[in-house]
């Protein structure tokens, strides 16, 4: 995949942080080690974003349904 060159400005003890990741073999760069922060920030966004849509589900009409669904199969359910 193509990359692109972009400039950023960070914090100096950030900078200091991300510096000693790469000296210890953590990432092969500083470049390698802020697109993994990206990615991995991207994501989170995403199962974020995901968590919030399942919240608004109705859960009571979804309880119903799934209720009504098991007396219609019980009904039809041999005795023993």
């Amino acid at each position: 995949m193509p990359k692109a060159k972009i400039a950023i400005s960070m914090d100096e003890s950030v900078l200091g942080e991300l510096d000693r990741l790469v000296r210890n073999g953590v990432f092969a760069n500083r470049s390698r080690a802020i697109e993994a922060a990206v990615r991995d920030e991207l994501a989170r966004r995403d199962r974020v974003r995901l968590a919030a849509e399942c919240a608004k589900l109705d859960r009571a009409a979804e309880k119903e349904l799934a209720e009504e669904g098991l007396s219609e199969e019980s009904a039809e359910w041999p005795e023993y």
